[in-house]
């Protein structure tokens, strides 16, 4: 998706290095906004965000004449919030209840659940429908870290197993990447991921003796000592059942779609509009109860829609950048399986992985002189059948295992994870800052496992 347009970039003008500096001041504020000056950056991060991605706008279009790389981001953008904020609206109206005795085996049963679920409705879907249900349940023990296996487990990891679980494997599957793919060569890295986090929140969450409440939570009643589930909001799972089914309306594989035809590819705007309205549909007939239930409200939606603005349109230079370098031939030798897989996840952690995952498989097909924009390429290159042989097999598995687990390395690695963040955040439970996330969490918890799945299933082949 992005080599192409990148290529004809960068053929047409260099992107100076200097340009990646308002995605760094971007990033930094995020980063040191909320610890050393709150209240400053609570009121002004929306335009602070918009400002630095209107920069970086104005400088392609009109100091590089470059309108090619701003069209694709901003068509990609669109997708990513609208997607976002449907399904938050959406979810808002479900009310779900678990009324049970919150104990660390409860916990790692329902973000276990939620794991599951994420393949079926997505990692944002998943993650919105069971974030607000996690936490009544923990009321009277919610601490920071269960939220943050939570995005570990259900906003990220969980994802691995089909087109519909992360944005990155769905950009594959657009591209020609077989739907059961991911499912028949990714499920043990799944496997081992989702155990190996749920028993690292087992053990942590078995530590947790405290009594910490939060005030803003609507808690239920104490448990009557069986668990019991309420559920309100049916209405919504039609809508919540349309959004998602738009999401395989894109003219790219239904050629009869409407669409906006520009620089070779097709633009889709009918999939947005169904979204968009059917998101109406609910916040309009949604149950008044369902909705107080949640403490609804769009500051954490609008939180993520600004400050991802920021980031999509900062961040295209640094995209560029990093693909001027790794296309170089004096570097094709370095494009391997473990390359891509540190590369890719490294670039996940602190990018968003979906365009990430898009990067790197176009670098990877262009070793081979393949097409990412060619499907017939795609599945050779999926099936390990091309003239590289297993080679491009492996490649694949390398670049999707890290674009959706590094998701988590940090708050801006995957959209569901800032707006989890700041759905907590509103209910009053004291997130830790974008740098303590990293330190006192991913290094500690995540990066092992990042390293025993490389080992395993890209280094090894045991898998």
């Amino acid at each position: 998706m992005l080599y192409n347009y990148i290529l004809l970039a960068q053929a047409q003008h260099a992107v100076p290095g200097f340009l990646i500096i308002p995605f760094l001041l971007l990033i930094g504020l995020i980063a040191s906004g909320p610890i050393f000056f709150g209240h400053f950056w609570e009121h002004n991060y929306k335009k602070i965000a918009v400002t630095l991605g209107l920069t970086v706008l104005a400088y392609y279009l009109f100091v590089l004449g470059d309108v090619h790389m701003p069209a694709h981001t901003l068509a990609e953008y669109f997708t990513f919030a609208v997607l976002l904020s449907s399904l938050y609206i959406a979810a808002g109206g479900i009310y779900l209840n678990v009324n049970a005795k919150a104990t660390p085996l409860i916990n790692v049963a329902l973000v276990a659940v939620g794991a599951v679920l994420a393949n079926f409705i997505g990692t944002t879907g998943a993650s919105l429908l069971l974030i607000r249900p996690f936490m009544r349940l923990n009321a009277h023990r919610l601490k920071p870290y269960q939220i943050v296996f939570f995005i570990f487990i259900v906003s990220n990891a969980g994802g691995l197993l089909t087109p519909l679980g992360d944005p990155p494997l769905f950009i594959g599957f657009i591209k020609g990447v077989p739907f059961f793919w991911t499912l028949q060569h990714l499920f043990i890295p799944w496997v081992i991921s989702i155990i190996l986090l749920c028993t690292l929140f087992y053990f942590v969450d078995s530590r947790n003796k405290g009594d910490e409440i939060v005030a803003h939570l609507d808690t239920p009643e104490p448990s009557t000592g069986k668990t019991e589930f309420s559920f309100t909001g049916r209405r919504n799972l039609f809508w919540l059942a349309i959004i998602i089914g738009a999401v395989f309306l894109d003219p790219n594989v239904i050629d009869a779609l409407p669409h906006i035809y520009y620089d070779g590819n097709k633009f889709s705007y009918i999939r947005e509009i169904i979204q968009l309205s059917a998101a109406f549909m609910c916040f309009r007939f949604s149950s008044k109860e369902a909705l107080a239930g949640n403490q609804f409200n769009f500051h954490p939606i609008l939180e993520v829609v600004f400050l991802f603005f920021g980031i999509f349109f900062t961040m295209m230079p640094a995209l560029q950048l990093s693909a001027e370098i790794a296309s170089s031939p004096a570097y094709a030798n370095f494009i391997t399986p473990n390359f891509l897989y540190w590369a890719t996840g490294s670039l996940s952690g602190f990018l968003d992985n979906a365009p990430t995952y898009a990067n790197f498989l176009s670098l990877a097909m262009a070793k081979f002189d393949l097409a990412q924009n060619n499907v017939e390429d795609v599945r050779q290159f999926a099936a390990g059948t091309s003239a590289a042989g297993m080679e491009t097999l492996i490649q694949l598995e390398a670049i999707s295992l890290a674009a959706v687990l590094f998701g988590a390395f940090t708050y801006i690695g995957n959209g569901p994870n800032f707006m989890v963040k700041a759905i907590a955040e509103s209910a009053g439970v004291k997130m830790p800052s974008f740098f303590a996330y990293i330190l006192r969490y991913s290094i500690p918890f995540l990066l092992p496992i990042f390293l025993l799945v490389w080992f395993l299933v890209v280094h090894l082949r045991l898998f």
